[in-house]
């Protein structure tokens, strides 16, 4: 039987080689020391800032002399206005601190190494475990981050009487002080609290100030944050130390943290409206005070798995298996180990599962762990990639539930997004840019002028975000969900895109101003640029949107009037265009270089995650796709190698995508910012580098779309379920399970010598379906709960 788990010979040195533990709200880096454990901790509302106004109301008369700039040729102007339009960066997702425990041995560790050393990752239970021997004496540590009961949970134990003694501390990189306490059961309890205040504002990083990180007073604005810490001795004595709890000769400890910050909604002042964290840690606390680890264990585990449960897969198993992950790691590219691709799948669906659950914010640039004041990137939600990919495996990978957090976001977004829309353009819908926070920014990032516009300026995060409540709809047929949530929101986006468009004078409607999102041109006159006119991204974008909201609008069967105008704006977006090179232009001008390798693909964005190019539907342009990634190469930055893996997957070559998972499993060398090498950390997360979580997340997805792919529809409108679309020569034999495909379909696969065996698929709504191997395509009717299974040759067995 496969186990699903991280497992290493050391403790952690660094922070990209300790384990995340998390349950969308709280999280731990555990990094498995034996005379000291860090525990390093985050609680996913304690970020800096506060609400504000981030509008620009010059940016309506900018907007104008940028256009009129645009279309009489000036492109060096229009650049260098489009600063005009920005407004201010966003706040960063901040470290809450670190849990430290230190222990003491029978015999000094300067005189006796542990021995039989063993740190994992369950990724099946979610449970982070140490075991090692010292001086006979074995000791075992396991540490959980539940979500039925909101609490991070460490059990320590010994299997000699009394051998078990440590101090408990906690500390934080912001302003905050620590105290301890003993209980009243007679020294067998303690607690620990942590206090703290976080920044009023702080600057990003590469952007600082004289003051980059500023702080008010106790009774002023910032998050108000606190983690307070329950210990409990079975034997011995707890005592308190100032600043710490002691727990002295003990055969077990069971530790129960809970973490709570002021927040209290987006449009609410953390420090001067917020609610009290005290409050809600005692009531966590509280809640679990009388349930042995035992029992919480088991109500974690439960939970964990009837989510990591759902999908199944097996790529094949080879000794390499038997190895540490560090080591596997460190051979994937010397020979075969095709268990380690299925788990870095696997652990994809662990960190979702671990960083976005119902109630939480959505999953940011490192999902819930960051161990900085000034993360990178601030740590944020970037909107021109990274935090849709986020979410690219969710429905998918049947962990439709995880989604939910970036739905609750896209609506608040839209609220703020909805002013900066009137405000910055005079346009009617809501709008989203580059860059959003916890106070969800809707406005462009720049400080007002001092970013780049090949980053601050970029107005198509809330068309490309409401993708995702399309593809929610799609993959659960939830009609409630669509008409209640999804299209009012998708409405909106796509009211501003009509807005936003504007007569090019030759009959189209573009873009402008337009960026592709952090690359630049180089015109004839050899000026390098970011700024011009409908990008081949913002038409697909809008393509998408538009094609979306019609669709969804016939489903509810209303809005016929804005139905018809969005289909007539459609009809008018500047078309594709094909270059010199052979290439899908990324300009709505033959700039595109050869030598060109940067690491966005946004031009590629009809191919995946849209479902404009196709083999059946533009074949000639999907060639052009083509030709534009064999031009852009292989190289990339961890998060491009996930992007490339998908689009591989949709271009049906299953040997390119396995090259480029190949080259994300690759270990990462230190933390030099280098885009065009990004690879893999100890412990399996996605380096950019540094550490982002989407390129796990990219890759989670690529490996789903190269097994199974549901983007099509027949003329008929009956959904292609494509199986094994993309299967690489590498992976000749295996089996997938729990898979989901779009019109409500659950999918598993088995196949041999890289042919289809067997397909089970499951109606969730009755619908009709195609299914596709290769070039065979057979018709399938079915009916809502029962299960069809077909052979090699498509022939239905069962059903």
């Amino acid at each position: 039987m496969t186990e699903w788990r991280l497992w290493y010979e050391a403790p952690a040195d660094r922070w990209v080689e300790a384990l995340p533990v998390g349950n969308g709200r709280l999280g731990g880096m555990v990094f498995g020391g034996v005379t000291q454990e860090r525990i390093q901790l985050n609680e996913d509302t304690l970020w800096a800032g506060a609400p504000r106004d981030w509008n620009n109301p010059d940016a309506r008369k900018t907007l104008l002399e940028v256009r009129e700039a645009l279309f009489t040729g000036d492109l060096v102007r229009a650049n260098e206005r489009t600063r005009g339009m920005q407004g201010p960066f966003t706040q960063p997702y901040l470290c809450l601190g670190d849990l430290m425990l230190t222990f003491e041995y029978l015999t000094p560790m300067d005189d006796l190494a542990p021995t039989d050393y063993e740190r994992m990752l369950d990724l099946e239970k979610g449970v982070a475990a140490v075991r090692y021997t010292v001086a006979g004496v074995t000791y075992t540590r396991e540490v959980l981050c539940s979500y039925p009961d909101q609490v991070i949970a460490v059990h320590l134990t010994c299997d000699r009487p009394g051998a078990l003694s440590f101090a408990a501390a906690m500390s934080s990189p912001l302003r905050a002080e620590t105290f301890a306490q003993v209980g009243v059961s007679e020294g067998s309890t303690g607690t620990l609290v942590l206090h703290g205040k976080a920044p009023k504002h702080v600057d990003p990083r590469g952007h600082e100030g004289d003051d980059p990180i500023r702080y008010d007073p106790p009774d002023g604005e910032g998050m108000n944050f606190e983690a307070r810490l329950h210990v409990q001795a079975v034997g011995g004595q707890v005592t308190a130390d100032g600043s710490e709890v002691r727990v002295g000769n003990t055969d077990e400890a069971f530790l129960v943290l809970a973490a709570a910050t002021s927040f209290k909604g987006f449009q609410t002042s953390p420090g001067l409206e917020g609610q009290d964290p005290t409050d809600a840690c005692t009531a966590d606390l509280e809640a679990v005070q009388d349930k042995p680890y035992a029992a919480l264990r088991q109500s974690h585990v439960v939970d964990h798995r009837a989510l990591f449960d759902r999908v199944r897969i097996d790529l094949g198993e080879t000794p390499a298996a038997a190895l540490p992950t560090d080591q596997r790691l460190a051979h994937f590219n010397e020979g075969a180990d095709p268990q380690l691709a299925a788990l870095f799948f696997q652990y994809g669906r662990y960190l979702l599962i671990t960083s976005s659950r119902p109630g939480t914010q959505p999953a940011n640039l490192q999902g819930i762990w960051n161990d900085k004041v000034v993360p990178p990137w601030n740590s944020n939600y970037t909107l021109n990639i990274n935090a849709e990919m986020n979410y690219w495996p969710a429905e998918v990978c049947n962990l439709s539930e995880c989604h939910e957090p970036l739905m609750e976001m896209i609506a608040e977004l839209a609220v703020n997004g909805r002013e900066t829309a009137a405000v910055n353009y005079g346009c009617q819908g809501w709008v989203a840019h580059h860059n959003s926070d916890l106070w969800r920014q809707s406005a462009p990032v720049g400080n007002y002028g001092d970013g780049n516009p090949v980053w601050a300026n970029w107005p198509m995060g809330g068309a490309w975000l409401a993708q995702h409540l399309w593809e929610h709809y799609l993959f659960t047929g939830d009609v409630d969900f669509l008409r209640e949530q999804a299209y009012p929101l998708m409405r909106g986006a796509a009211r501003f895109g009509l807005d936003w468009l504007t007569e090019d004078g030759q009959g189209h409607l573009v873009t402008a101003p337009s960026t592709s999102p952090e690359n630049t041109f180089t015109t004839p006159g050899g000026e390098r640029l970011a700024v011009s006119i409908a990008s081949t991204m913002d038409m697909a974008i809008l393509w998408d949107l538009f094609t979306n909201c019609i669709e969804a609008s016939e489903t509810l069967d209303c809005d016929a009037a804005f139905r018809a105008e969005l289909a007539v704006a459609r009809d008018r977006l500047l078309p594709y265009q094909v270059g010199r090179h052979g290439q899908l232009q990324e300009w709505f001008r033959d700039w595109d270089d050869p030598d060109d390798h940067h690491r966005h693909v946004s031009h590629l964005f009809g191919v995946y995650p849209g479902r404009q190019l196709t083999p059946e539907s533009a074949p000639a342009l999907l060639r052009a796709a083509q030709r534009s990634l064999e031009l852009r190469g292989d190289g990339g930055t961890g998060w491009s190698m996930g992007w490339k893996i998908n689009l591989w997957a949709r271009f049906r070559d299953g040997d390119h995508a396995y090259k480029m998972l190949a080259a994300m499993l690759q270990p990462a060398g230190g933390t030099a910012t280098d885009f065009h090498r990004g690879g893999t950390y100890p412990n399996l997360f996605d380096a950019h580098p540094p550490f982002q979580i989407d390129g796990n997340f990219g890759a989670t997805a690529g490996i789903a779309e190269m097994l199974l792919q549901s983007h099509r529809t027949a003329p008929d409108g009956s959904r292609v379920l494509h199986l094994l679309p993309a299967l690489p020569s590498a992976w000749p034999a295996g089996r997938v399970t729990g898979l989901r495909a779009r019109d409500g379909f659950e999918v598993s696969i088995t196949w041999e010598t890289g042919r289809l065996v067997e397909a089970e698929l499951v109606s969730d709504l009755g619908r009709p379906c195609r299914i596709q191997v290769g070039e065979r395509i057979v018709m399938l009717e079915t009916v809502a709960g029962v299960r069809y299974r077909v052979d090699g040759g498509l022939t239905l067995i069962e059903g």
